[in-house]
């Protein structure tokens, strides 16, 4: 693992900062430990300090971000309504606080704000009020405002450009309270020209906010390197150069190395300390040209200008005493557990109207299984004489059994499809884990009864179950108890497996067992020993047990002797 030591960012000085370093230089690792989100089984010495205050005394995950290069959002949702989730589970932050401060300092220092400025700040700290007014800021500052009503669209959903999720992944921590933002290898998959326009807006935005961005390129074009204020060149796990973006060039000047004219500052740093690149940088002519090793960059740096300024602010920390009580967070989640609640079952809900069609054409294809099951087993070719008689009857109640399981194997692929975002949002302490499974389960509980309805209602006439509408009643809400067991059965399977592919074999596996441990397939008494846990251990087994009880308890079933039938399920 890479070792870094010596870093210091003044977050009122430095709002911009550019990470460069050559491949597999720690850039991920460095980004990581800044935002306090290093594995914690890694080895690591040193500390982190944010205005003087380690990790442990404040939680950084709400007063830093980490971004990857990944962007990871829900297609289905549009560029403000991301946005207003977002704002929604951060909160305010740390506005209501830094309002009252600002309006102290302004009152002693007899300054008489701008209206419309003194207005925004006051209604965007005002509760229930925020999140639109901070959502179309950012909006508006990232640039975002003529596709704030686009879906923002993956690979199945039409949406918008890369360069656009790019800003909509940083305009999801600027809603926050996150006033420090760490940004991994944002360029891949993007031209120069987007690039420079996202690093320009994130720069808008960090100057406008007052925040902190470190953002690590690879080989940013010139134009993209100017909009920073300070540079950290990494290499071999070490600090070569850190500090204004100013004097870069002219530390390596002092060391004997110039940047041709015809060269991007950028790609000169990234090349100057490599063994194969160095040479021809080499300007000192009078002077045979040695390899200048990272450590020995590193040392001379301690001795440049600013790297002495550098050790002066570091020889005396911060003053813990000096920071604002509301500049870094201290609470788990931005809000009340209760409001994260309903953020999460407001857009479960939204997502239910944008899907709309998958389970409509679910609970269609259901009814079309109920109109084929009930044309296999007609009610004018059932019987009620025997034994046998009610063998054929379990098979039909089997059949439908097997197809609200059947159809509940959507829930998986739906589940998988928003891990992602879910882990995300999770590790961001958006929500807790609890927010979002009772939200999709509470939200599915409707098409439950549908599915049920398109089942039951066609079904039980037209097979002829027992006449009783008590039992008709039992049938349906045990058929509801049944869709709602299979939703979060594929949802478990769904969570466990993560990726399709997996999900799909261990789904698969998992209905063979239920099927063939159901006690229809192979009756109980005919189950091996070593298999009769999955009997017991099978929700199938229970809901089908049940259904076939209510049935042949029934009056009209009173003349044939079920028991010793009965008794092998």
């Amino acid at each position: 693992m890479p070792t870094f030591s010596n870093f210091f960012v003044n977050i009122f000085e430095v709002p911009m900062t550019l990470l460069l370093g050559p491949p597999s230089s720690g850039k991920t690792t460095f980004l990581l430990a800044l935002a306090g989100k290093l594995d914690s089984e890694l080895k690591s010495s040193g500390t982190v300090t944010y205005n003087g205050h380690e990790m442990n005394e404040f939680v950084p995950q709400r007063t830093a971000a980490y971004i990857s290069q990944h962007d990871t959002h829900i297609g289905e949702m549009t560029v403000r309504e991301t946005l207003a989730f977002s704002a929604r589970c951060q909160g305010v932050g740390y506005l209501p606080e830094m309002l009252a401060e600002l309006s102290r300092r302004e009152k002693a220092a007899n300054i008489k704000p701008d209206p419309d400025i003194d207005l925004f700040m006051k209604a965007a700290a005002c509760e229930g009020q925020e999140e639109n007014l901070i959502t179309d800021y950012v909006l508006k500052i990232l640039g975002l405002e003529e596709c704030a009503n686009t879906m923002v669209g993956n690979e199945v959903v039409r949406g918008i450009s890369g360069g656009q999720k790019k800003r909509v992944t940083t305009g999801e921590m600027l809603v926050g309270p996150a006033r420090a933002l760490f940004m991994d290898e944002i360029s891949t998959g993007l031209d120069s020209s987007t690039t420079f326009q996202i690093v320009k807006s994130i720069r808008q935005s960090t100057h406008i906010l007052d925040a902190t961005t470190v953002i690590s390129l690879l080989q940013p074009a010139p134009e993209t390197f100017e909009l920073f204020d300070d540079i950290v060149l990494l290499s071999e796990g070490q600090i070569v150069y850190q500090g204004p973006r100013e004097h870069v060039v002219e530390f390596f000047e002092s060391m004997g190395f110039q940047c041709p004219k015809r060269k991007g500052v950028a790609d000169f740093l990234q090349e100057v300390t490599s063994k194969k690149d160095q040479e021809q940088y080499w300007s000192l002519k009078d002077r045979p040209y040695a390899f200048v090793t990272v450590k020995e960059f590193a040392e001379a740096f301690q001795s440049f200008h600013v790297g002495k300024s550098i050790g002066e602010e570091l020889a005396s920390p911060f003053d813990k005493s000096n920071s604002h009580p509301a500049a870094l967070a201290t609470e788990k989640y931005g809000v009340e557990r209760k409001q994260l609640f309903k953020a999460c079952v407001a857009r479960e809900v939204l997502l239910l109207r944008r899907k709309a069609f998958i389970f409509v054409f679910k609970i269609f294809q259901l009814f079309v299984m109920a109109v084929i099951g009930t044309s296999v087993f007609f009610r004018t070719k059932m019987h009620r004489d025997n034994v046998t008689d009610g063998g054929i009857y379990m098979g039909a109640l089997f059949f439908g059994v097997s197809s609200i399981l059947f159809n509940s194997m959507q829930e998986m692929f739906l589940v998988i499809a928003k891990l992602p975002v879910f882990y995300k949002q999770r590790d961001f302490l958006f929500y807790p884990s609890w927010a979002f499974s009772l939200s999709t389960w509470i939200v599915k509980i409707p098409f439950s009864f549908l599915e049920a309805a398109a089942l039951v209602f066609v079904t039980y006439y037209g097979i002829g179950y027992d006449h009783d509408v008590t039992r008709f009643i039992k049938q349906y809400f045990l058929a509801v108890i049944l869709s709602q067991m299979a939703f979060s059965l594929f949802r478990t399977i769904g969570a466990i497996g993560r990726e399709t592919t997996v999900a799909f074999t261990l789904g698969a596996f998992v209905l063979c067992v239920l099927f063939g441990l159901s006690g229809f397939v192979i009756s109980r008494d005919y189950i091996k020993k070593w298999w009769i846990w999955g009997y017991w251990a099978s929700p199938m087994m229970y809901g089908q047990n049940a259904i076939v009880v209510n049935e042949f308890l029934g009056k009209s079933w009173s003349h044939v002797n079920f028991f010793f039938y009965l008794h092998s399920f």
